[in-house]
């Protein structure tokens, strides 16, 4: 064989490894998420066997992942954020890149982004409740009804500084009880109850098991062991609670932004909007969707205006609240 014939075949080499290098860096996706793991086990091979593409995932509190991709910022390893608060997207929109979605005239006006963001289902801040240690009228009714003495050291909630979930617990009670001092005050009389649980997925999973009698918590978490015949029910709190989107984005330079893009939209689609509500108990945000008929209609419940500006706003000031609550236990 001559030495131009190698020459050929070793270059062809090297462009092939090139080529094959990638196409396999296109069909991959990295995806940041808050999901618990049981939904991540749940819907991640879904999306890998619609699309073909292999997902890599890192799971961790919604504070965890933004501060990750923060600190990634010069070299990015994220394509995707998906399923975090919408007020942390909304406050480091300077971390996200703006993708307009396939079917974004399907979302529902409620649910309409208002930044590089995008909504990819409805939540609801509920307390979930052990039925083996709480009588029905012994549930707790409002929020303030958690600082009754009787639930000392009973009432579990996630980190607010780690947890996008506990965040919004926080400013759901003080769009209630109000943003001044005398909210705060009544926040830290339901605080002295609490345990501080590792995450919001652990919240539920705690009261399943009897290790505390109420939780603040997600309503899809709370379904999920309702579900699988734990002895849990759900509360709606009397006095009021939030519904919001929660978020997903492109993350700002994106190793793969064309899968990233793929992953966003299959989230969107009608199928996993579809999947999402009847199986894992969340609320859809297409104008096409049905909502879970197992739980309780939106309007039957009592909903407070949650201002996601604001949440992102004021972060910082109520993370430093929240510490020095933490600290003076």
């Amino acid at each position: 064989m001559t030495k131009s014939r190698l020459a050929v075949i070793a270059f062809g080499a090297v462009i092939g490894a090139a080529l094959t290098a990638s196409a396999d860096a296109q069909q991959r996706v990295s995806v940041y998420t808050a999901h618990t793991a049981n939904i991540v086990e749940r819907l991640i091979p879904e999306f890998e066997k619609a699309t073909g593409i292999k997902a890599d995932v890192v799971k961790a509190g919604s504070g965890d992942i933004i501060n990750r991709v923060r600190a990634e910022a010069a070299n990015p390893k994220c394509d995707v954020i998906w399923s975090i608060g919408a007020e942390l997207l909304e406050a480091n929109g300077d971390l996200l890149q703006a993708y307009v979605p396939k079917e974004a005239a399907m979302i529902a006006d409620a649910f309409k982004p208002t930044g590089a963001w995008l909504p990819y289902t409805g939540i609801l801040n509920v307390f979930v409740v052990n039925t083996k240690k709480l009588k029905p009228e012994e549930y707790p009714k409002t929020w303030t009804d958690l600082a009754q003495p009787r639930f000392k050291n009973l009432v579990s909630m996630a980190d607010v500084e780690k947890s996008g979930s506990a965040y919004m617990q926080l400013n759901t009670f003080l769009a209630i009880y109000g943003d001044n001092d005398a909210g705060w005050a009544k926040f830290k009389t339901v605080f002295t109850n609490t345990a501080i649980s590792t995450s919001s997925g652990a919240v539920p999973r705690f009261v399943n098991d009897g290790e505390a009698v109420v939780g603040i918590t997600l309503e899809d978490n709370a379904y999920l062991y309702l579900k699988s015949g734990g002895p849990v029910a759900i509360v709606y709190p009397a006095d009021g609670t939030s519904a919001i989107a929660d978020g997903m984005a492109l993350a700002k330079g994106a190793p793969n932004p064309a899968a990233g893009k793929a992953f966003i939209d299959w989230s969107l689609s009608a199928a996993v909007q579809d999947l999402v509500v009847q199986e894992l108990g969340r609320r859809p945000i297409r104008k096409d969707a049905k909502p879970l008929a197992a739980l309780k209609p939106m309007d039957q419940i009592k909903l407070v205006k949650y201002d996601i500006k604001n949440a992102a706003d004021k972060r910082k000031e109520y993370i430093d609240k929240w510490q020095a609550l933490v600290q003076s236990r």
